[in-house]
């Protein structure tokens, strides 16, 4: 059984498709179809929800995509739709901000709007426009009205006014508290098994080795919305306080597999501003509200943003099975398309990185859109240079091969060779022989190698040459 608030109202459920996704619970379900469905895939937005989870003494808000999340992750939070929004009948601060700054046009995705700028509004003490922009990124409007929902923002998050979330915000975080651990759900022959501690985890994946791992659902939901797939046996590891720790241990940083991408930001852009930077274009708030690093890597797509840099950086993974734990670098983890080395009943525990980035690292995205796009090439440059010698070099790009994958002999034209740009240009050439990346409706082939030569070049000016390189980022 699950339990959860509904805006105040307690809700317990033990009988219900653990299949069934927030959205076709709150419009089938409930009847509450002020959450929309626009592409039932986390593209746009239109079916945005918040959910509110303690955080020390006050409540957290993160926005999700409710076609991306599954019924067990609302286990032990506070659910917030459209419908919840008024104040004593009258529009909420958001939604007043939306009428004056003439937001809304065919309305369609204003609800999911709403709930993104009500969710900035909640979490923000200050407006900025950059925030409101990475608030918002998630959120499409086909009827081109970004200008006006931006300054809606702006009102909202700089007149904000007391509402009944804040007044009740004690009063919440009590109910919230209260709620016993989830128990599995069951219903119409599917299982959603809900641990609650590492090593029950690791006991039930060895007796489950078929079952789903579930983390943030945001690409496995797929499977049920766009594949229209039934996942008969899944384990929810959403409860498991260990799997979201970060923490320093003998001079390394270690990241729990199931820290939500959200909570590293700030992390990993401290870590390196070069990792901060993707991660600030890795798809959507919503979006990295719910997935996790672990999950990004487990799913072994070739165009996982994260895994080109983990690889440059010569990060490990520590995995588990039962009681047995074993490292295994992550250069050794991807052995094909969407294959890895986990054995069955094997999940990743956590991420091992070296406790202190390299100064000269670098990365980079490329993709049609800036914002909430999947790329067409990710590059990742990790050069060791001393005394006008590269000693050292790994570079790994996604979208180029069936994994993400290290460029060896263009690693190999570079190492013992100058650093001058003779040498960048041998070493350009070299990665055509590491890679022959597939045409998609994404990019060509060729445009692919040619990006990632020209992304090559870029790292050498952005060592040589740093102001040059900042006024190319800022073109784009």
């Amino acid at each position: 059984m699950i339990q959860f608030l509904l805006n105040q109202t307690l809700k317990s459920e033990s009988a219900i498709d653990p299949n069934t996704t927030v959205l076709n619970y709150l419009r089938r379900d409930l009847g509450r179809c002020g959450t929309k469905e626009g592409c039932a895939s986390g593209d746009c937005g239109a079916c945005t929800v918040v959910l509110a989870e303690p955080d020390g003494d006050q409540l957290r808000y993160r926005s999700v995509n409710a076609c991306l999340t599954f019924v067990s992750a609302l286990h032990g939070k506070q659910l917030i739709t459209v419908e919840d929004l008024k104040q004593q009948g009258e529009l909420h601060s958001v939604q007043q901000a939306m009428v004056h700054c003439h937001g809304s046009q065919c309305g369609f995705c204003t609800p999911g709007f709403v709930m993104s700028i009500f969710c900035l509004q909640k979490n923000g003490e200050n407006y900025h426009r950059e925030q409101a922009q990475q608030a918002l990124a998630g959120n499409l409007c086909r009827c081109t009205g970004y200008r006006p929902i931006l300054a809606a923002a702006q009102q909202a998050c700089e007149g904000k006014t007391p509402d009944s979330f804040e007044r009740d915000q004690q009063q919440t975080l009590q109910q919230l508290r209260t709620i016993p651990a989830a128990t599995p759900l069951e219903a119409a022959g599917k299982r959603c098994l809900l641990p609650q501690s590492l090593d029950e985890l690791a006991t039930l994946y060895q007796q489950h080795p078929q079952a789903k791992l579930l983390a943030g659902g945001t690409d496995l939901a797929l499977e049920v919305t766009q594949r229209h797939q039934d996942l008969p046996l899944m384990i929810a590891i959403g409860q498991i306080e260990a799997l979201k720790q970060i923490r320093r241990h003998n001079d390394r940083l270690i990241i729990g597999a199931g820290a939500a991408l959200s909570d590293l930001y700030p992390r990993l852009a401290d870590y390196h501003p070069a990792f901060g930077e993707l991660l600030a274009r890795f798809a959507s708030q919503q979006i990295r509200n719910q997935g996790t690093l672990g999950g990004n890597i487990a799913n072994a797509s070739p165009i996982g943003d994260a895994a080109p840099l983990l690889l440059a950086l010569d990060a490990g993974l520590m995995l588990r099975c039962g009681a047995v734990r074993r490292e295994l670098p992550l250069n050794d983890f991807f052995l094909g398309y969407r294959q890895t080395a986990l054995q069955p009943g094997e999940f990743i525990e956590s991420i091992v990185l070296p406790g202190q980035a390299p100064a000269d690292f670098r990365a980079w995205k490329v993709s049609k859109r800036l914002e909430d796009d999947i790329s067409a090439v990710c590059g990742a440059f990790n050069l060791t240079i001393e005394q006008g010698m590269i000693r050292d070099a790994r570079l790994a790009f996604g979208g180029m091969a069936a994994t993400p994958k290290r460029a060896i002999l263009c690693e190999r034209q570079l190492v013992g060779q100058p650093w001058q740009p003779a040498t960048l240009e041998l070493a350009a050439q070299a990665l055509a022989q590491d890679f022959t990346p597939l045409s998609d409706f994404r990019a060509s082939s060729a445009y692919r190698l040619l990006v990632a030569q020209n992304l090559l070049r870029r790292y050498f000016i952005a060592l040589t040459e740093p102001q040059l390189a900042i006024e190319v980022t800022a073109y784009e």
